[in-house]
C-alpha cells in the first residue's frame, strides 16, 4: 500500500518559521487532518497579568510585528513575542527601557508552565547594553534560575532585535551576556556553516515540528558522497554539537540531479536508519531553499526511494511510499 502524507511547513523561503499540518491518506480509504486556527491567550496570576494576541498560523502571524505589537503600552500588562530554534522556544520581552526585568523569576517561572502559562523553556530580555555593548541578554530558565547565556536563544534575540529594530539584510551588533561578548549576525536565510571537530560544513536548518539539520557537504569542498561517509563517526558529533541543545537529526544529502536526491540520515536517539520520512522532507526543502533541487524529488534512502513534492501552490509536502506487514504475531502477558 503507497501511502501519501501532505505536510504544511510554513517556510516561506525561511526556514525559521515552521508551523506543522498532517493529513494522511491512506490509499482512497480515510483521510485526517488538523489545522491551526488563532487565539488569544491571557495569563493571569495574582501578581501578574500577561495577554498575548498569538497565532499558531505562519500566515496570520506575519499580519504583526514585534515592534507594533510590543508599543503597546498597558499598566499591568506584559507584551512579549515567542521564538523558538529548532525546537527550544522562548518569551522575548522588549527590556529595552530598563536594566532590570520587567518580571521576577518566580513570575517567568509561571509564565514557562506549558499548563498554566504560555509554556516555554525560558523567558530573555532584551536590555540596553553594558561596557559599551548594543544591548545585554538576561535569561530565566522555566524553573526560574539564571543561566549564563544559551545559543538557541541567543539566535532568537538576534532575530527579535533585528525585527524591533527593523534591520533588513546582514547586520551584527555586540550583545552582553553572562559568559561573556556575543556577536550575532543577521544572515540572509538559507545555508549556514557549522564547524564540526574543526571541519565547517554548510548545513540548512528546518523543523518539521522536530529538528533536522541537512548538509550537502563540507565548505569548499566537493560534492558529497554519502556512501563515503563514515557515518556512525560523524553522525554523532552532528547529533550533540553545542548549537543543539536538544540534539538534531542529521540527513547528509547527495544530489544526483534536480529531481533525485540520496541521503544518509543520524537520527536523534536512534543512530544510523534505513529511513526517516520527515528528513526526507526536510531535505528537499533545504534542496529548493538552496537552489539545488525541483520541488518534486524522487529521494533514496537506505532502505529504498521516497518520492517527495513541495508544493507552491499550497505550500504542502507531499511524501509518498510503501508501507507493508512484515509479520502476525502473539506474545504471552
Amino acid at each position: 500500500m503507497e501511502i501519501a502524507a501532505v505536510s504544511t511547513v510554513s517556510v516561506a523561503l525561511q526556514s525559521r518559521r515552521v508551523s506543522n499540518v498532517f493529513s494522511r491518506n491512506l490509499g482512497s480509504v480515510s483521510s485526517l487532518s488538523f489545522g491551526f486556527f488563532e487565539k488569544e491567550y491571557c495569563f493571569k496570576s495574582p501578581s501578574l497579568r500577561v495577554s498575548a494576541a498569538a497565532s499558531m498560523d505562519a500566515v496570520t502571524a506575519e499580519k504583526f510585528s514585534p515592534a507594533s505589537f510590543l508599543d503597546k503600552k498597558e499598566t499591568g500588562v506584559l507584551h512579549f513575542v515567542k521564538y523558538h530554534g529548532l525546537g527550544n522556544d522562548f518569551i522575548l520581552v522588549d527590556n529595552r527601557d530598563s536594566s532590570e526585568p520587567k518580571i521576577t523569576q518566580e513570575q517567568a517561572a509561571k509564565l514557562c508552565d506549558r499548563n498554566f502559562g504560555v509554556g516555554a523553556d525560558g523567558v530573555i530580555f532584551a536590555m540596553p547594553g553594558v561596557n559599551g555593548t548594543d544591548y545585554a541578554m538576561r535569561i530565566f530558565n522555566s524553573d526560574g534560575s539564571e543561566p549564563e547565556m544559551c545559543g538557541n536563544g541567543v539566535r532568537c534575540f538576534a532575530r527579535f532585535i533585528a525585527e524591533l529594530e527593523n534591520l533588513q539584510g546582514k547586520h551584527s551588533f555586540t550583545i552582553h551576556t553572562g559568559a561573556g561578548l556575543i556577536v550575532p549576525e543577521i544572515q540572509d536565510d538559507g545555508q549556514a556553516e557549522l564547524v564540526v571537530d574543526g571541519v565547517s560544513w554548510n548545513v540548512t536548518c528546518v523543523s518539521m515540528g522536530n529538528p533536522h539539520c541537512i548538509t550537502f557537504g563540507k565548505k569548499g569542498g566537493p560534492n558529497l558522497k554519502v556512501d563515503d561517509l563514515n557515518l556512525p563517526e560523524i553522525g554523532p558529533k552532528f547529533e550533540h554539537h553545542e548549537m543543539f541543545p536538544a540534539r538534531t537529526n542529521t540527513e547528509f544529502v547527495e544530489v544526483l540531479s534536480r529531481s533525485h536526491l540520496k541521503m544518509r540520515v543520524w537520527e536523534r536517539g536512534a543512530g544510523a536508519t534505513l529511513a526517516c520520512g520527515t528528513g526526507a522532507c526536510a531535505l528537499v526543502v533545504a534542496a529548493v531553499l538552496e537552489g539545488r533541487a525541483d520541488r518534486k524529488c524522487t529521494v533514496d534512502l537506505p532502505g529504498g526511494p521516497l518520492e517527495i513534492e513541495w508544493k507552491q501552490e499550497d505550500n504542502h509536502i507531499y511524501m509518498t511510499g510503501p508501507a507493508e506487514a512484515v509479520f502476525y504475531g502473539s506474545a504471552l502477558l
